[in-house]
């Protein structure tokens, strides 16, 4: 027996987890890289040098970057806004719209776990009275949204696509931003599938749907906020709710060529959504452009007693800020960990590359910066979300641990791996980052990266641990860890005609300034308009 493999052992019998021996060969292989990141994530707080502790990726590169496929133009809230307005359409129209694509397309996508139908049509038959006796709630009055499985709403259980029900979760009514959203008038048409407990790849034996990409249904949705990106992609929503935790928000958006925003913790009350790592959970927006997702946030964002993380700063109410204008807004480029290191396929740094380009047309200023501490920000991210995430599982993985999928108990378990002097340092490494992200802002307004190293990949060639993509360089967990709002936007496809996506970063509680440059992005070009050709489309 080695080593790795006592001490694996050990700490599985001590948390009272009955693991396979392919289970427990399986966390044994991965002890070494986790081990080996926490140590230089160790050294790194001790003695002040950056490491980068990624390993070169298999990950296939996705072809050239190239045109797209032949799309449809889709359409966003803000257009569905206005032709209630106008009178052109009707929210019973908007949502049966909705379902109807819900009941063609869904057992194909694997978006939703479940929709409300009759509850749907009977708000946007009440969304309607009301808009004809000039009852108006706002710009999400009679627009149809979905939720994430994790986010609870009062017409049924969030299990978050899994057969356990934790003792610690209770959600027999709405979350409070889907409460904030149903008084907007909005229309909640139904729950949209997750990784299991927003972390684990989905067990097809849960026998839960299984989500697959928009563009390609042999292709990866990304996670956990699957569904959410899917069903905007796809047309069986205008918008949705999401929780990104590590990048839950942005990964799945990245892949399916939608507009997904982190917020900066604190900004969206989080009561109501089933916890992963509390100290990094948050609920954003997901939908096509960033003019919408900025319409949700003033509707979801605020204090709330309920919730003791939530911030009292202001939440901004007035869209004029999104002018189109980018002049002397100053861009951060950080080219070495994003751009050139790791596993970036040509496709992507190529798009991205050409979307910093046209802001720098439309008279954004470029600068180059360094963030020496990217990666191991990164690493401290993952452990801290494992730890927090081990933490309050243990008791119920304890008990019932084959009824956990067999994806997601791995991954939690890997989280009992961890000490408190590696959580403790993985705090502190975002620490360290978050100055060093402030001091190399200083005279800029955001930075941008690559959201994804790649497009999609074929299901077959995703790794169901995940560690593939906890191992090698990846963009969106060190903001969770350090605080920093980021939105992901469409920018293109890669060769196999798969969406490509940048991610624009601001200052904490500067969403605004990031959805400004999202929007101005957005209105010299129309990736985010595109739209997957479906059967009979």
């Amino acid at each position: 027996m080695t080593p790795a493999e006592r001490l694996v052992r050990i700490l599985a019998d001590r948390a009272g987890l009955t693991m396979s021996a392919d289970e427990l060969a399986s966390v044994v292989r991965d002890y070494p890289v986790l081990r080996h990141q926490a140590d230089e994530l160790h050294r790194a707080v001790t003695d002040g040098i950056a490491r980068d502790t990624s390993t070169p990726s298999a990950f296939k590169a996705g072809g050239a970057a190239g045109p797209a496929r032949p799309r449809a133009a889709a359409r966003t809230i803000r257009d569905a806004a206005s032709a209630l307005r106008e009178g052109t359409t009707s929210a019973v129209e908007l949502t049966g719209d909705v379902l109807a694509r819900v009941e063609r397309l869904d057992a194909t996508l694997g978006a939703y776990v479940g929709t409300f139908r009759s509850a749907a049509l009977e708000a946007a038959e009440r969304a309607d009275r009301d808009l004809a006796a000039g009852r108006d709630r706002g710009p999400l009055h009679g627009i149809p949204l979905a939720v994430k499985d994790v986010i609870a709403t009062a017409e049924g259980p969030t299990r978050a696509n899994s057969l356990v029900a934790p003792r610690w979760w209770r959600g027999e009514r709405d979350a409070t931003a889907v409460a904030r959203l149903r008084e907007a008038g909005a229309i909640i048409v139904g729950k949209t599938t997750t990784n299991e407990f927003a972390l684990g790849l989905n067990d097809p034996a849960s026998g839960f749907p299984m989500p697959r990409n928009a563009w390609d249904a042999e292709r990866y949705a990304g996670g956990s906020s699957s569904g959410a990106a899917i069903a905007v992609a796809s047309g069986m929503a205008l918008g949705g709710l999401g929780t990104d935790t590590a990048g839950s928000i942005r990964h799945p958006c990245a892949l399916n060529g939608v507009t997904g925003l982190k917020v900066s913790r604190g900004r969206v009350p989080v009561t109501g959504a089933v916890p992963l790592s509390p100290t990094l959970d948050t609920v954003g927006p997901v939908a096509r452009s960033a003019w919408d997702c900025a319409l949700m946030l003033q509707v979801i964002a605020g204090h709330d007693p309920g919730d003791a993380g939530s911030g009292w700063r202001p939440v901004p109410r007035d869209l004029g800020a999104l002018d189109g204008s980018v002049r002397d807004l100053r861009i951060g480029w950080p080219k070495r960990y994003f751009f050139e290191t790791g596993n970036v396929a040509d496709p992507v740094r190529t798009r991205v590359t050409e979307a910093i380009e046209v802001l720098r047309d439309a008279g954004a200023e470029v600068a180059e910066v360094s963030l020496p501490h990217a990666d191991l920000a990164r690493v401290g991210a993952h452990i801290v979300l494992l730890c927090e995430a081990f933490t309050r599982h243990r008791d119920d993985l304890a008990e019932h641990w084959d009824d956990y999928g067999r994806f997601v108990r791995g991954l939690l378990a890997r989280g009992g791996l961890y000490g408190a002097a590696d959580y403790i340092q993985a705090r502190e490494i975002g620490k360290v980052f978050a100055r060093e992200v402030s001091e190399a802002m200083r005279g800029l307004d955001v930075l941008i990266t690559p959201t994804m190293p790649t497009g999609a990949r074929l299901l077959q060639e995703t790794d169901p641990t995940m560690m593939d993509r906890w191992s090698s360089a990846s963009f969106t967990a060190q903001w969770n860890l350090a605080g920093f709002p980021a939105c992901a936007v469409p920018v293109g496809f890669d060769g196999a005609g798969m969406p490509v996506s940048m991610q624009i970063i601001g200052r904490p509680f500067d969403e605004t300034t990031v959805l400004r440059v999202a929007d101005a992005y957005q209105r010299l070009t129309d990736f985010h308009l595109a739209a997957p050709a479906q059967p009979g489309e």
